[in-house]
């Protein structure tokens, strides 16, 4: 079985995406797949409920009680080893991977960003797109590599940027985007690993 391995940070709303994709299409009779965990670095995500009631493990692993981002790093991957994943996905995991971690799951870690990149990497995506008169914007999911929003480019949408667009609104025509553009790169990705 390959074993998806999923974090959050908030709502979980991308990782719920997967989650149905994964329920609707199939994916353990297909591809032989599974949401196998849930792993947030905040107890108060929402996102964890949504994965208990689909019977689907869940942990959480607070960053705050660690003296260094590698201590973190190093308690989530013996987390998430284990489980021996196929995939480890980021949905809205709001932490910055140091390089150890990233190069431990190489070609194996994938992320989603609300740009389409190269476009604005890192935060306020949506604020710098309008401020910068883009008339498109969108969401990419890509491969994660030691710089940060960079990576090879799996999937993207495009969206409009409208003239009376604030942050909020272009964020929320994007984010509808991503929960139809992730699961279908998830899904590739889990078809092509032998």
């Amino acid at each position: 079985m390959k074993n998806i391995v999923i974090l959050i940070s908030g709502s979980g709303s991308n990782m719920a995406a997967i989650v149905r994709a994964a329920e609707q299409g199939r994916w353990g009779e297909r591809l032989n797949a599974r949401v196998a965990a849930v792993i947030s670095n905040r107890a108060d995500a929402e996102g964890l409920r949504f994965a208990k009631d689909h019977g689907i493990a869940t942990t959480v692993l607070d960053h705050k009680g660690f003296a260094s981002r590698e201590a973190f790093d190093q308690a989530l991957m013996a987390e998430i080893d284990p489980l021996s994943p196929a995939l480890v996905v980021l949905a809205g995991f709001m932490r910055i991977l140091t390089p150890a971690f990233v190069a431990h799951y190489e070609g194996r870690l994938l992320n989603i960003h609300p740009s389409l990149l190269p476009a604005f990497p890192g935060l306020n995506t949506h604020q710098r797109a309008i401020d910068a008169g883009c008339q498109f914007a969108g969401a990419t999911v890509h491969q994660v590599t030691a710089e940060l929003d960079h990576g090879g480019i799996l999937a993207q949408a495009v969206v409009p940027v409208l003239a009376d667009d604030a942050a909020s609104t272009l964020a929320a025509r994007v984010l509808s985007q991503e929960h139809l553009i992730y699961p279908r790169a998830v899904a590739q990705f889990l078809a092509a690993l032998p």
